[in-house]
């Protein structure tokens, strides 16, 4: 199978209004669609990303206590969190017959539009959920213009001034099973990989998804007690953390500090000559995402896998 783009990263959110106030303030994403799709019971709003080549951030909220997305909320203690990445292909039915041969069900869909189902090895359970859609399909939530509400105006305050969506962050047992198997599934390329002894209790790599300007990283325990090994026990093979470039580190700093969003494990340092920062916002601040952020003097010296991520559970 082909991801020739990735299209969307989604969140689920109890209170669609209050997160897309927080991703337009704090963020500076920019609300281009919304839906309230009653029949499926699900609320929407599709959001730009500044610099983002297309890529776009999507919250999803139930509507109404039988929707999917409220039964969602409820196997996660009410916690809201990324729901799934989002992606195009060139072939759906190829893609659907491809993922029966290697045992992955998809988990729901439309015949011949979208389909969702966990790219991840079967045997190590759900992992990341994607969502695929087939060439000049609708967008994939909302379908129907006249579920569409007003998009909303430019909010007031400093942003942190994002540049770019650049890597999507997955924890997994062993590194190089999940590199090979994504390989052979979609053919993503590894571009980067840290030594395996580099660091006393975590291992990484990262892949690039042919195609698409974002890349995908992959983390693995190490030792005996990584924070990625309680990871994992506590939520399985999925999504660690998402991560963004800034265009100012001062602005951005002083946009958290507006907004009340506090930072944690800030670190810097000098390649080549060149000055790189990067710091994280908890789940907490963000709706469910553990965000990372980052700032460098010159493309290229802030190598994405080579910066530890921060020991939170």
């Amino acid at each position: 199978m082909q991801i020739y783009r990735i299209d969307h990263v989604a969140q689920v959110a109890p209170d669609l209004d209050a997160q897309v106030a927080l991703l337009e303030g704090l963020f500076g994403f920019r609300r281009v669609r919304g839906w309230d799709n009653a029949d499926e019971g699900v609320r929407g709003a599709r959001l730009e990303i500044p610099g983002s080549r297309g890529q776009a951030w999507e919250v999803v909220s139930p509507s109404g206590d039988a929707s999917s997305l409220r039964t969602w909320l409820d196997e996660h203690g009410g916690r809201p969190g990324l729901h799934h990445v989002g992606a195009e292909v060139p072939d759906l039915e190829a893609v659907q017959a491809e993922l029966e041969v290697r045992g992955i069900k998809a988990t729901d869909g439309v015949r011949g539009r979208w389909l969702e189902a966990s790219l991840s090895p079967p045997s190590h359970g759900p992992g990341v959920l994607w969502r695929l859609r087939g060439p000049g399909s609708l967008d994939m939530c909302g379908d129907s213009p006249a579920a569409s509400v007003p998009v909303s105006g430019s909010p007031d305050g400093p942003s942190l001034g994002i540049v770019a969506l650049d890597h999507i962050c997955q924890a997994f047992p062993d590194r190089d099973e999940l590199a090979r198997w994504y390989h052979d599934l979609a053919g993503f390329v590894q571009v980067w990989r840290t030594a395996d002894d580099e660091h006393p209790d975590m291992a990484d790599l990262v892949l690039n998804i042919p195609g698409s300007a974002i890349c995908w990283e992959v983390i693995m325990p190490r030792g005996e007690d990584s924070f990625i090994e309680r990871f994992l026990a506590k939520g399985g093979p999925g999504a660690h953390h998402v991560t963004f470039e800034v265009a100012d580190w001062d602005a951005a700093m002083a946009a958290c500090e507006h907004h009340g969003t506090p930072t944690f494990d800030d670190e810097e340092g000098v390649t080549d000559g060149a000055a790189w920062k990067h710091t994280f916002i908890h789940p907490k601040k963000t709706g469910g995402v553990l965000v990372q952020l980052f700032w460098e003097e010159r493309p290229g010296v802030w190598v994405r896998s080579d910066k530890v991520p921060p020991r939170w559970t």
